[in-house]
């Protein structure tokens, strides 16, 4: 969880570039990369510290998610800060938190 945690804050912090048009690109499409993304994130976390309260859980994710976006912003690499962004972030998180417990609920 460490690694991907760290390649997280590193993709997130990286300097911007011009994206180019492709295919499969829709308007939108850095929220669906956010939500999955932190999805990804909120399954490992909860995975790795299954017995830790929501409420932890949620404040952590919530401030991580904060501190990415007010980086972008305050580090001036083309990344800007963006409200939906957290919105998405938050979503992701939860998203992966409950679809662990799912899981646990139904296979264990």
């Amino acid at each position: 969880m460490p690694i991907y945690w760290a390649f997280l804050t590193y993709m997130l912090l990286k300097p911007g570039v011009e994206n180019h048009e492709y295919w499969f690109m829709f308007n939108g499409i850095d929220k669906v990369l956010h939500i999955s993304i932190f999805a990804m994130l909120g399954f490992s976390f909860i995975a790795a510290f299954p017995k830790i309260k929501f409420s932890y859980f949620f404040q952590i994710i919530l401030i991580y998610a904060f501190l990415t976006e007010i980086l972008q912003e305050e580090m001036h690499l083309g990344r800007s800060m963006e409200t939906l962004d957290i919105v998405a972030d938050v979503i992701g998180c939860l998203l992966g938190y409950y679809t662990y417990k799912i899981l646990i609920k139904r296979f264990f």
